[in-house]
């Protein structure tokens, strides 16, 4: 009988996380949960611990033991931003990483140090900290590190049908967003609930505002740059609406290997829990006789500036990524609260990226320092683009 693979969940009561526990489940022969953490959402991780049974249960935002359920004090419970490390610490095999924001970094750098297989769903890991968890992954191990997000995970699976030939691009793909139609104008006074709606993939709050700013594909440029070794010039970004071609790899014949599938998040989680082996996912399977058309489009970068932002970053290189990031998580915050408009996001950021200086080679402190004053220039530029 084959032994079930460990598995650590950081950030499992969002959208990845509550994903990666529906495969779980599905497979529950292949799969045991050994740590479940979360920010704030106790009552969803109350109901994911008495399923899964971890060893270790955490909540970033701390609360009293008092308020532990009796059936639930049977694992360890762990408060405060520790918990990420220490649910890495757990008896496992691997850590998906899919909190957002910095504290994914030394969640991710963790689970190196403790030899565990680090599946990554945490931009923000590789945006501010690329050199250092790809210094970590090299010590690890090859395959030590595998990717999530449907892009890169798409990317590594071309990669597997290689043998051996360098890839000389890589093609990211993206459906558009809400505003791919809409006047720069209009774009730029959009409100918030008409930028939560994605045509085509159900996320978290903001990355779904950071795919409607396109910014969320500039995230992707500067992970796909440390994930595959590839300049940002042998990168590119094709808009696809119909999100069936989840990402691609030109060789140097010319040939284009691509990966198709349904947009849904759980194929990708899955392979990457599972691999090297498919295991199905449960979820609707691919129709070609139902597609009438799959189409591309160049991005605009006038309409979605954010997008160019990432290789603006790249080409700075150093700490530079990490401004971008900072200020970016910034201006998503101020408008959803309504602070600024939307088309005010790439521009806060493209503003904190000429007032911050850089670092040439930051150590893991220093990325945090970048960030916060990132994060202090974003909020005192603000004003300057408030609605």
């Amino acid at each position: 009988m084959q032994s079930k693979r460990k598995l650590a969940v950081l950030g499992s009561t969002g959208s990845i996380g509550t994903q990666a526990l529906q495969v779980a489940a599905l497979h529950s022969d292949r799969f045991q949960i050994t740590a479940l953490t979360a920010n704030r959402s106790k009552e969803k991780l109350f109901e994911q611990v008495r399923q899964f049974r971890p060893q270790l249960a955490g909540l970033v935002e701390p609360i009293s033991m008092e308020e532990i359920p009796d059936d639930l004090k049977f694992c360890q419970w762990v408060f405060g931003p520790e918990c990420l490390t220490l649910a890495a610490q757990t008896d496992c095999d691997d850590v998906l990483v899919s909190v957002v924001g910095m504290a994914g970094l030394k969640g991710v750098l963790e689970a190196f140090l403790q030899n565990k297989r680090v599946l990554l769903a945490n931009k923000e890991a590789l945006v501010t900290g690329g050199h250092l968890v790809m210094e970590a992954a090299r010590k690890a191990g090859e395959h030590s590190l595998l990717p999530v997000d449907s892009e890169h995970s798409a990317i590594f699976q071309c990669l597997q049908g290689a043998q051996g030939n360098t890839p000389t691009r890589l093609i990211l793909t993206a459906s558009g967003g809400p505003f791919r139609t809409w006047k720069k104008e209009d774009i730029y006074n959009a409100r918030p609930e008409q930028a939560l709606k994605h045509p085509n993939w159900s996320m978290g709050r903001k990355i779904t505002i950071d795919s409607a700013s396109m910014m969320n594909k500039a995230l992707e440029v500067i992970e796909a740059r440390w994930l595959f070794d590839m300049p940002a010039e042998k990168i590119d970004v094709l808009i696809h609406p119909q999100s069936v071609i989840h990402s691609m790899v030109e060789y140097a014949d010319g040939a284009v290997m691509a990966q198709l599938g349904t947009p849904d998040m759980r194929l990708p989680i899955l392979y990457a829990m599972s691999w090297p082996e498919r295991l199905p996912t449960g979820g609707k399977r691919l129709d070609f006789t139902q597609m009438n058309a799959l189409t591309f489009e160049q991005p605009d970068y006038n309409r979605f500036p954010g997008l160019k932002l990432a290789y603006d970053a790249l080409a700075v290189g150093g700490s530079m990524s990490a401004v971008l990031n900072g200020a970016n998580e910034v201006a998503v915050d101020a408008f959803l609260h309504e602070k600024i408009p939307f088309g005010a996001i790439a521009r806060l950021v493209e503003e904190t990226m000429q007032a911050v200086p850089v670092i040439t080679h930051p150590t893991l402190e220093q990325v945090f320092e970048c960030d916060h004053a990132a994060r202090q220039k974003a909020a005192a530029l603000m004003s300057r683009f408030e609605a």
